[in-house]
């Protein structure tokens, strides 16, 4: 079960007092930094503070479900216009849209908090000693890794933004010119850098629910892949690195996948893949594939620090008509906005345990009758769900009828194993890269992928012929393979849209699945026919955040 749960609770220990704006927030006037950085235990609350933007119920908790979709997975239910979650989904967003500002919000309050406990950490006595205390350099490290891990979203979802890593303690300081996006890189690998050399490795005593070394090298390989692939720039024309920057970047790729390797504590859950997910859903920690979590809890269930994970994007369950007093023995209820692309059920072969993980037929429906929950499973492929977290895993009864205690693993052993593979590929080393992918597959129960059966299992009919990808070559086969394989181990994780964007193709990917779907699903689908290439790679940057900073010129992101 979850032995973390210290970090949320001692969050009461280190209030933040918000300004009315997101790039400025000013710790209470008894916390201001000069004062505040005087022990071990105020850098570790600094250090929590981060950890705390995280996980808000507006931040990884909720909103950021909607921000990766959709993909060729998975949609949001509904085509009415919303303001949030269904506008982001089927791209007709605006810069009004208020998940996105407040999504922005929580980068630059996060952002700032992590500025806050570096620049503290390193002005204490102990840290700069000659002898630096091996405890404050290990917190820096942990606030460099999440400082890395927001720049990273910002770089992701908005390209150039106002960007740096001083504190903002005063209005004038908040606000800053966009900042070329090549250069957060840097800033980002160089935390990242810092971060790998000065934490430790993770053990079997370890969460994942704090940073750790394999978290920072596995970070560091998506930011490398990233940003080796295609990037909507201001001008409206996605571009790449060139062929020479890009290998370079694939080489750094392999040299932190060797160092997960050589270390040899990562590896696949040795339960399986059914029992990962189910395990998510149940609140067990797992630092062995889970390299990093986003921790929730709430002791009495409320928004604040719970998440709705499993009951926004899981199953449908009917809400339990019960007494308060009797909430211990049932479900709790799950709302199940988002939808699976059902045709991704029949893409996988029948041994492999992945598939009735991914797509979840079924609802719960309430009997009131005999006073409970009845499974029934679902003809309309309209209702078929994401099915990696769901009421029925989590420990029966419920705090709040939405709100779950669940964790988000944005970073698993896995998903490393497949970017070292994509590393190799480009590398022309591509028989490592087929081991790499085939070592997934084995895991689920997969055939591994051959010469000799690439067609039958990674050509129509089993899966659609992808027309946006050459595989006349051994390296174009893998990239092919890749393209299924990463949806079929990592589907609604967070991933998938940003893989397809730097792959340079996810308007064709859209149209291809919406073209081809379900009749009674097409029609609650149209990201593809709204998807508009060189606008909907990035989001638009909240219409406050032009209007009240003067360095952006008045000029939000292509097309908004």
């Amino acid at each position: 079960m979850k032995t973390n749960h210290y970090i949320l609770l001692l969050i009461a220990l280190f209030v933040y007092s918000s300004c009315s704006d997101a790039l400025i927030e000013e710790p209470a006037s008894y916390y201001k930094k000069e004062n505040f950085f005087i022990s071990p235990a105020n850098a570790e609350m600094s250090i929590i503070g981060i950890y705390d933007v995280f996980a808000k119920l507006q931040h990884y908790g909720q909103f950021e479900m909607a921000m990766p979709s959709s993909d060729d997975t998975y949609y949001i239910q509904g085509t009415g216009t919303d303001n949030t979650r269904r506008d982001i989904s089927h791209y007709t967003l605006t810069s009004t849209n208020q998940w996105i500002e407040q999504i922005w919000n929580y980068k630059y309050q996060g952002l700032d908090r992590a500025n806050f406990a570096v620049s503290g950490i390193e002005s204490m006595d102990a840290y700069l000693s000659d002898t630096p205390d091996q405890k404050l350099t290990q917190l820096v490290a942990e606030a460099k890794f999440l400082r890395a891990f927001l720049s990273f979203d910002l770089v992701k979802y908005w390209g150039d933004v106002p960007y740096k890593t001083a504190y903002s303690g005063d209005y004038e300081s908040a606000y800053g010119a966009r900042v070329s996006r090549e250069l957060i890189y840097d800033q980002i690998i160089n935390d990242l850098n810092f971060a790998k050399e000065n934490l430790p490795w993770a053990d079997v005593n370890t969460s994942p629910e704090r940073a750790t070394q394999g978290a920072a090298r596995g970070l560091l390989m998506r930011v490398l892949l990233q940003r080796a692939g295609y990037s909507l720039q201001m001008d409206g024309v996605s571009t790449r690195p060139d062929d020479a920057k890009r290998q370079e970047y694939f080489n750094a790729v392999i040299d932190e996948w060797e160092a997960i390797q050589q270390n040899g504590y990562h590896d696949f859950f040795n339960g399986g893949y059914l029992e990962l997910f189910k395990g998510f859903s149940a609140g067990t920690i797992n630092s062995r594939e889970s390299l990093f979590e986003i921790s929730f809890y709430s002791a009495d269930g409320s928004s604040e620090d719970s998440g709705n994970w499993g009951t926004y994007n899981g199953p449908l369950v009917a809400a339990p008509n019960v007494p308060a007093s009797e909430t211990l023995n049932y479900m709790g209820r799950a709302n199940a906005f988002f939808r699976a692309v059902p045709e991704w059920k029949g893409f996988f072969e029948n041994s492999d345990i992945r598939r009735d993980v991914m797509v979840c037929t079924y609802q719960y429906k309430w009997n009131s009758t005999t006073a409970s929950h009845v499974k029934t499973e679902n003809s309309n492929k309209r209702d078929w769900y994401p099915g990696k977290w769901r009421r029925e895993w989590m420990p029966l009864g419920y705090k709040d009828p939405n709100n779950t205690d669940v964790n988000y693993c944005p970073l698993r052993y896995a998903d490393v194993v497949l970017m070292a593979a994509e590393a190799y590929n480009e590398v022309n080393q591509t028989q490592t890269a087929w081991t790499l992918l085939n070592s997934v597959r084995s895991r689920s129960g997969a055939t591994e992928i051959t010469s000799a059966n690439y067609a039958d299992l990674l050509k129509a009919p089993r899966v659609y012929d992808l027309p946006f990808l050459d595989d006349t070559t051994e390296a174009g086969k893998f990239r092919t393979a890749l393209y299924w394989e990463r949806g079929f181990e990592l589907a609604f994780e967070g991933q998938r849209k940003f893989d397809l964007i730097r792959w340079g193709f996810l308007k064709e990917a859209l149209l291809l699945f919406n073209e081809n779907t379900d009749s009674k699903v097409k029609g609650n689908y149209p990201a593809g026919n709204n998807f508009i290439k060189g606008k909907h790679e990035l989001f638009p940057i909240p219409l406050d955040e032009i209007q009240v900073n003067s360095k952006l010129e008045g000029k939000n992101n292509p097309q908004y």
